[in-house]
């Protein structure tokens, strides 16, 4: 069963659910990274509510049902989730309102947006700031106060603060064997990224939360995670400096979870019958892989959902067709 029509009136259960659904994702982030995840949502949350009421008053359209249905909020929700804790508020602001402007209202609203808005607002502040999207901290957050001033530019953390992820360390490195990197390097933990690895477990057990309360169909995330696993078992040449890493690694590092679960979910943006959810999901999988790999940026999560946005249309002609012949 997919996500209702976005003019239903199930929408706001179902948006309230998928919040609900981030509780232990959000629980587990916080736990690693302090104040700073909670300052993202807080930023993220308010500037999203702020831009639709502002766009739904410049279109001279009633605030309710559109500011109530929950989809500004979870689109803002799922944004925070992937940007760096304690980044500049002005990115946080510029992200939620980049994806509430250009990744819904540019396209009439809720129900017509082709691309994923969270993961359109990630790209854009990924490619016009990449060095303040690559400030990730260490496993250690600050105190409420300190991140306030951080986030706000009053204070600024030593730069042995932050560091490189896992993937961003795998990607590089061109020495050390898998058993040293996870041995030698801080960012990798028991099989995933350090900490990373329990993040994604929470996002995993949130998902199967909305499996079960059937918010959406297993499709995508089955496409998704079963074509992130065949590949990278395919592509995996064992433990050697030149390894692209394990499939159990590449399942949780990264926004793998997440992505599985809450975006590629999306159902304005995502393809309609089931068989073509099942390729868009695959098709965000491959991509990923191939872009965490090969690619300039360590985890490519948004950049293949939104590519297989693009997709969507003749994906869901060609299943058509398909059951056009089945039937003649």
């Amino acid at each position: 069963m997919a996500l209702p029509d976005p003019v239903d009136e199930r929408l706001r259960p179902a948006m309230m659910r998928v919040l609900l659904a981030t509780l232990p994702g959000v629980l587990a982030l916080l736990w690693f990274y302090g104040w700073g995840v909670a300052l993202n949502l807080l930023l993220s949350g308010l500037t999203a509510l702020a831009v639709e009421a502002l766009v739904l008053r410049v279109r001279r359209r009633p605030l309710t049902p559109d500011l109530n249905d929950g989809s500004a909020l979870v689109s803002a929700t799922l944004l925070a989730l992937a940007l760096p804790a304690y980044c500049p508020w002005w990115l946080t602001v510029t992200a939620a309102a980049s994806a509430l402007l250009f990744g819904k209202h540019l396209w009439g609203g809720v129900g017509t947006n082709p691309f994923n808005p969270a993961m359109l607002g990630y790209a854009l502040v990924l490619v016009a700031f990449p060095s303040q999207m690559s400030q990730w901290p260490a496993l250690h957050g600050m105190g409420f106060f300190e991140g306030l001033q951080q986030v706000f530019g009053v204070h600024s953390a030593p730069d042995a603060w932050t560091g490189a992820t896992a993937l961003d360390s795998l990607r590089i490195n061109k020495s050390l064997t898998i058993d040293e990197l996870f041995a030698s390097d801080p960012t990798f933990g028991r099989f995933g990224g350090r900490g990373v690895e329990w993040v994604n477990l929470a996002f995993l057990a949130g998902g199967l939360f909305l499996l079960q309360q059937r918010v959406f169909s297993w499709h995508a995330p089955v496409g998704m995670l079963s074509s992130l696993l065949l590949v990278s078992l395919l592509c995996w040449n064992g433990s050697g400096s030149d390894s692209n890493g394990s499939p159990l690694f590449h399942l949780f590092t990264g926004a793998t979870m997440l992505g599985a679960f809450f975006i590629v979910t999306e159902p304005v943006s995502g393809a309609k019958a089931a068989l073509a959810r099942l390729l868009f999901g695959a098709g965000v999988g491959l991509l990923a892989y191939l872009i965490r790999t090969w690619g300039g940026y360590p985890d490519g999560v948004a950049f293949a959902v939104l590519l297989m946005n693009l997709g969507v249309p003749a994906l869901d002609r060609c299943v058509e067709a398909r059951q056009r012949r089945q039937l003649t």
